[in-house]
């Protein structure tokens, strides 16, 4: 978790396998209407919402919006990565060794039935990429359960297309 270059490249990874689900969803209306999909795929960005903020010091826990629609919350997540990749871009491989307590370790101590040690900042910016493809196997799934083809976002995928940049629905441009 001391390497910055691999956890920008393991962001960049994330950006693109994000936008291939999205993607993958708007391929039926019916999966732009599914409640559950589309509730995993919010939590997914709101997390992701949530750890930026407390990366740039922000106490408060992040804006939980709702949407009538899949449009305006793709959208919203693609707009996430901008900020990503500005915060990102003031970082250093020794910022990612300091001390960064997150608010809401306490909610899980009770599961833990311990304290909560403080995690660094670089453990957290790989816990949101591996909380945000935990999550993403659970909308593939749910794609499937809706009778549509998940895409492959592994890693090694990626890697194998060289490294291709995300390709959001044109709309969320």
């Amino acid at each position: 978790m001391n390497d910055l270059s691999s956890l920008k490249e393991l962001f960049r990874h994330m950006e693109w396998a994000d936008a291939a689900v999205w993607t993958a969803m708007f391929a039926s209306p019916e999966a732009t209407r599914d409640p559950i999909l589309r509730d995993r795929l919010h939590h997914i960005h709101l997390v992701q919402r949530g750890f930026l903020l407390v990366w740039k010091g922000v106490a408060s826990p992040p804006e939980s919006p709702s949407f009538s629609e899949s449009q305006s919350q793709v959208v919203w997540a693609r707009e996430y990565y901008g900020e990503l990749s500005e915060y990102l871009g003031d970082l250093s491989n020794r910022d990612l060794a300091r001390p960064l307590p997150i608010p809401w370790a306490q909610m899980i101590e009770s599961q833990l039935v311990r304290k909560a040690e403080v995690a660094t900042l670089g453990e957290t910016l790989a816990q949101v990429v591996m909380h945000s493809t935990y999550h993403r196997g659970q909308a593939s799934l749910r794609l499937r359960e809706l009778g549509l083809e998940p895409p492959l976002t592994d890693y090694i995928v990626w890697v194998w297309l060289g490294k291709p940049h995300s390709s959001w629905p044109p709309f969320a441009s």
